[in-house]
């Protein structure tokens, strides 16, 4: 049963606020607002071990429940991409008791903007270890569920995926508690919004489709299975990955290892990534054509630079990607 005072219950906290824990006795200074959903805020804080972030709702059954699945998760052998839990207690406002919980702060590039300033093997190379969280996940009896960009952060030194947000984990079997239309199998008409490893895997291939394109796409048509697939074959940046999104997409995969191992074999060959196509090298001509040409370049590389084409610039990548899945 709802409280029924939460709608008086300030869920709101100032930077230089200090927020004392009333069980713990744990003391957190605001340092500023991270991201706001629809029913919670999520605050950068210092704890006494240094930077912390920690997620009030005005909903405490919210807080309480992303909390335990938080620690569920993390305890998970294999998943070992999300962030540690750390503590939970209320907080005594002028409103009445509002709870929280403190998680680690990861600090790092979102992840679509680091990837548009990188090759395109490093969608795959960032992938790669997303899938093999989700495999693990997936094997206890979760789903992550709301898989999208904003809940992914690439981290540096070493240059690393994190995933940051719990608020979507759902239990296999039950309805999906949170989603975002445009990685959601049930907008697109591929099926129900029913906890499975599928509806995740559907959002894997989404999230790499998004790398493609500026910006979300509505669906124009019932079934929109004919729309993504006309959409993947019209943007050549995705070419290489043409065939895992397809799969990803018409949920043909038996599980995300399947789905990694497939992703792995096509980033280790090389020669796909080799022979895409790419922008050509203008030919010197007089200033009224060049003008011209650089009108009808496209806005987006397939690859930014020169792409590795020695066996020790792939086998340095290979290694790489082994250290990332471990």
């Amino acid at each position: 049963m709802r409280d029924p005072s939460w709608n008086n219950r300030d869920y709101s906290f100032y930077p230089g606020q200090v927020v004392k824990g009333k069980w713990h006795g744990n003391h957190y200074r605001i340092v500023r607002l991270l991201g706001e959903g629809a029913i919670g805020k999520v605050y950068l804080a210092e704890g006494r071990g240094g930077l912390v972030a920690i997620k009030v709702s005005r909903e405490s059954m919210s807080v309480s429940s992303e909390a335990s699945t938080l620690r569920q998760v993390t305890k998970v052998h294999g998943v070992t991409l999300g962030p540690s839990f750390l503590d939970m207690d209320d907080v005594i406002t002028k409103t009445g008791v509002t709870s929280f919980y403190v998680m680690e702060y990861i600090k790092g590039e979102p992840f679509l903007n680091f990837l548009r300033e990188k090759n395109m093997e490093w969608l795959g190379i960032l992938v790669v270890p997303l899938l093999k969280d989700l495999y693990s996940m997936h094997q206890a009896g979760w789903i992550f569920g709301d898989l999208k960009p904003e809940n992914l952060i690439v981290t540096a030194q070493p240059i690393s995926l994190r995933w940051i947000d719990v608020g979507g984990m759902t239990k296999v079997g039950r309805a999906v508690k949170e989603y975002t239309e445009f990685f959601d199998r049930g907008y697109w008409g591929m099926g129900d919004r029913k906890a499975a490893p599928a509806y995740d895997l559907f959002a894997v291939s989404m999230l790499m489709m998004n790398r493609g394109y500026l910006s979300r796409f509505k669906r124009e048509e019932p079934g929109g299975i004919k729309q993504l697939m006309r959409r993947l074959r019209d943007r050549p940046l995705l070419d290489p990955y043409a065939p895992v999104i397809e799969k990803g997409m018409q949920q043909r995969y038996k599980d995300a290892l399947m789905m990694k191992n497939d992703l792995l074999n096509l980033l280790t060959k090389g020669e796909t990534f080799r022979h895409a196509p790419a922008v050509k090298k203008p030919v010197k001509s007089s200033p009224v054509s060049r003008q011209k040409k650089k009108r009808a370049l496209p806005k987006e590389r397939i690859f930014k630079g020169v792409l590795p084409t020695s066996a020790f610039a792939s086998f340095l990548l290979f290694v790489y990607i082994l250290y990332l899945v471990g």
